[in-house]
């Protein structure tokens, strides 16, 4: 039997490492697309670099993105890069929408002119909801983007819905809440906090400061989240999912369950800082993922707690690693 061939864009990212193994473990070959830079991260996909085919290519280019897809023949192509940090997007929001946004639109392009037959995956995502009109959000829940990574996130949602609407492509949009993992950058509040908590308990950190602690979001596990992309694709019909945990927890909540597994009162170590503010705040996201039970099968396995203790536990090892280096 032929080996499926899927190709994932982002490979050298958080979702692009966990979904590289779970297609390895099925027995998939994957192509692994990334772009050529002075210096490239692989270090989420080391442990298994020597098992992907590591191409370059760059979604502000289409001729690159045509001449994959005809090396190639992807049965499956996963677009998971993007210009992902929302603060970087009030920064830079031009940079955001050439990746975030026409990205989408070359990749699908390419997919359309050589290898129409591909099963296509967009990475939607919870951003898009912004200042939401219900709760909890779901597929048919409009969009109110608050950030320039929302609206570029909202576009290349619906062209992936016009592609396949108008040209009958097998092309997804799964629309995810935050997921986290310890491969997440620490850039990103979930990474900040259990980082910080952990150089905090060994005495390498005094203080960490945040921006808003009233902010809820629907947190869970990357790892979770890779599974339900893979099985919109192998299902009948094209169509579009919110895959989300259905429970909402406040950064606050996030310092008290990371410092608390350490025993540490959060409120000693972390401060407010304004900077931390975004120009336009979301204050609450929360999803519900029951069309995607229904339809798919999919459901969240680990926690909210599990997740931040899995987060503090390699945080520790990491910084007791690098220790025994210095």
């Amino acid at each position: 039997m032929r080996k499926k061939t899927a190709l994932i864009t982002g490979v050298t990212g958080q979702d692009g490492s966990y979904l590289a193994e779970f297609l390895l473990e099925l027995g998939y070959r994957v192509v692994g697309m990334v772009r050529r830079t002075s210096t490239i991260n692989f270090d989420r996909i080391k442990h298994i670099q020597d098992r992907i085919d590591i191409v370059q290519g760059d979604l502000l280019d289409q001729s690159s993105l045509m001449e994959i897809i005809r090396e190639h023949q992807p049965d499956e192509v996963y677009n998971l890069a993007a210009q992902s940090f929302v603060p970087t997007s009030f920064s830079q929001p031009v940079l955001t929408g050439e990746f975030t946004a026409l990205g989408v639109t070359r990749l699908l392009e390419a997919i359309r002119h050589v290898k129409p037959d591909t099963r296509f995956y967009q990475a939607s995502s919870s951003e898009m909801f912004g200042k939401v009109v219900e709760v909890p959000q779901r597929e048919t829940t409009p969009f109110h983007p608050r950030s320039p990574y929302g609206v570029a996130k909202v576009y290349g949602h619906w062209i992936t819905v016009n592609y396949r609407e108008s040209y009958g492509l097998f092309a997804c949009s799964g629309i995810l809440f935050n997921h986290e993992s310890p491969r997440r950058g620490l850039e990103f509040v979930t990474h900040k906090v259990t980082h910080a908590a952990a150089r905090i308990k060994l005495g390498l950190q005094r203080e960490l400061r945040l921006g808003n602690l009233d902010a809820r979001r629907d947190w869970g596990y990357a790892g979770d989240y890779v599974r339900g992309m893979w099985m919109m694709l192998q299902h009948d019909q094209p169509d579009d999912y919110v895959l989300a945990t259905g429970e909402t927890h406040s950064v606050r909540e996030l310092c008290e369950v990371a410092f608390g597994y350490l025993g540490l009162n959060w409120e000693d170590y972390v401060a407010i800082d304004p900077k931390h503010y975004r120009p336009a705040e979301v204050d609450l996201l929360i999803g519900d993922a029951s069309k995607a039970g229904r339809v798919l099968g999919w459901e969240p396995q680990v926690n909210f707690e599990q997740l931040v203790r899995m987060m503090v536990d390699a945080d520790l090892q990491s910084l007791h690693n690098n220790e025994r280096q210095v």
